[in-house]
């Protein structure tokens, strides 16, 4: 089932990305020590190559001629979609053309979790599984992937966001079935994580998660 998109006139369809800085960055073990758990957001948006960079470091192509990614995922199924929750709306991000496409136009970070930060930080990441894409397993089976493969994304994220002085925090106290309706999924589609990213706050304390 196609749902409608919901989008204000000045709000277009697609935002090309531009392309991601691939090069660089801080060493890995120092990006490991420094990877924390922040949970208080200055609200400042990202720059769009900042994001662009994020979202490869995320699940991005690496390698186009094969479409295999920066993160694995079994069987090679991707069934792991990357929602943006943004103030000016929801969207999807479409790696083959490496663009977002808009889902609608209102700001729904307030429903990507149960916390009163979610609706500070710029971004909500929500971590979408299409069961579709997977092969025919008994629940249990896809539960476990469909959260492993989840885990190497979003740790990707904390190491990109340790790497470039973002602040980000991983999330599972969610209501999935809420999320659902208000980013309009489709009914073979599952929410299995959110994390909320942007720059933190000054008095932001931060911590490890358990």
């Amino acid at each position: 089932m196609t749902h409608p998109i919901v989008t204000p006139d000045a709000v277009p369809e697609y935002v090309e990305l531009p392309a991601p800085q691939m090069e660089g960055g801080m060493p890995l073990m120092q990006a490991l020590r420094l990877r924390r758990s922040t949970r208080a957001f200055s609200g400042d948006p990202l720059a769009p190559e900042l994001l662009s960079s994020l979202l490869w470091a995320a699940f991005g192509i690496s390698e186009p001629k094969t479409g295999r990614r920066t993160s694995p995922s079994a069987r090679n199924w991707q069934e792991i979609d990357l929602y943006l929750a943004l103030a000016d709306g929801l969207y999807v991000l479409e790696p083959a053309a490496w663009r977002l496409r808009l889902v609608s136009g209102e700001d729904v970070r307030a429903a990507t979790g149960l916390q009163d930060y979610v609706v500070q930080a710029p971004l909500d990441l929500v971590f979408v599984a299409r069961l579709s894409r997977m092969d025919e397993q008994a629940k249990p089976v896809r539960q476990f992937y469909m959260g492993l493969d989840t885990g190497y994304i979003s740790q990707n994220v904390y190491l990109f966001c340790a790497s470039a002085g973002l602040a980000t925090v991983a999330r599972g106290l969610l209501d999935r079935r809420a999320m659902a309706g208000a980013m309009r999924l489709d009914a073979d589609q599952r929410v299995v994580l959110a994390q909320s990213v942007g720059f933190a706050a000054a008095d932001g304390e931060a911590g490890h998660l358990a």
